[in-house]
Parts: C-alpha cells; structure tokens; sequence
C-alpha cells in the first residue's frame, strides 16, 4: 500500500527542495510537481510533495495518522 503523508512547508530552498514539517519530523521534499508557499500543507510520497492540501485537511489528516499510529501501538 502507498501513503503519502500530510507535512507543512516551512522553507523553500534553491532547485525546488523544500523543507516539510510532518509534526514531529522534519525532512527536505522536493516541490517540482507543485506551487506551494512557506505555511502550505503538501501530500509527500516518496520525497515528492504531490498535491497541495488546505490547512484545514492538512492539519485533519495529520490528526487521523497520530490517531492510527497511536492505535497500532496499543
């Protein structure tokens, strides 16, 4: 199964990289397939932001993964 995971753009770097904060990791994407701003939540799979999100479904979906990731550590 492919997950691509809700992250916050917090930096934009030279050639596309950005800096992406999923929560509690933060990790460089690249953002070719995307126009996104600092403060933009990105879908990231595979290194690549994919999709632009609202802050709202950003911020929403990252609650559902803590709530999983909680419940499969019960």
């Amino acid at each position: 199964m492919c997950v691509a995971v809700p992250a916050e753009v917090i930096e934009i770097k030279d050639d596309n990289i950005g800096v992406v904060d999923y929560g509690d990791l933060r990790q460089e994407v690249r953002l070719d397939l995307v126009d996104v701003k600092v403060g933009e939540f990105v879908l990231v799979h595979v290194g690549f932001a994919i999709q632009k999100l609202s802050r709202e479904e950003g911020l929403s979906t990252r609650e559902l993964f803590k709530e999983v990731y909680a419940a499969m550590e019960e």
